[in-house]
């Protein structure tokens, strides 16, 4: 082509996307067990398609109980929704300083921000490794078949309402888990002062 004088169109030169740069170090190390609440953290997000256009969804989960202690909805992936799911954590609960969030790579710039303003220490595990967050990964994989993929959904509104009961209802107070000893979360928590020692 170059000897005949002959050159191709110019297409859309397409960005190589950057290897996203770790913000946090992995201080859980796939160690989930913890024996007091609020001691550690898990968030992360997913995204479920309606007939209008996709919800997200981003969760904080208390791996000492299973439970749900913050979430939000909306139609994007920001940093503002896990931030502000984060936020509605920190206002539900007594964080003490020093307890971990954990998460994986994703649209979090501002959330360790708002991890560190808060007294918690983020902690972030390898990137597109999903074992370095099972815990909330195995949180979505049963939303999933619980809820998600048991009907198509024709609106944003009908979703975000059966998300808020799953989370708000089923999941933190009417299902039972096998690591609680068959007990849902909030039964669980309610057992832990009367494990202090005297």
């Amino acid at each position: 082509m170059r000897r005949h004088g002959i050159c191709g169109l110019p297409g859309n030169r397409r960005r190589r996307p950057i290897p996203q740069v770790p913000t946090a170090t992995d201080l859980v190390d796939r160690d989930f067990h913890r024996d007091a609440p609020n001691k550690l953290w898990v968030t992360d997000i997913t995204e479920h398609p309606t007939r209008e256009g996709k919800v997200c969804c981003s969760v904080v989960l208390d791996v000492y109980s299973r439970r749900v202690v913050g979430w939000l909805i909306d139609s994007t992936q920001t940093a503002t929704l896990v931030t502000n799911a984060l936020g509605m954590a920190i206002q539900n609960r007594a964080q003490e300083p020093g307890g971990l969030i954990h998460s994986d790579h994703g649209v979090q710039g501002g959330f360790t921000r708002r991890a560190h303003e808060s007294g918690l220490v983020p902690s972030m595990g390898s990137i597109g490794d999903c074992f370095d967050n099972a815990v909330i990964e195995s949180f979505w994989g049963r939303m999933q078949v619980e809820m998600l993929i048991r009907q198509r959904w024709k609106t944003r509104i009908e979703l975000a309402n059966a998300i808020f009961d799953y989370l708000e209802i089923f999941r933190n107070r009417q299902r039972r888990h096998s690591a609680l000893g068959m007990r849902t979360p909030i039964e669980y928590e309610l057992l832990y002062p009367t494990r202090q020692p005297a």
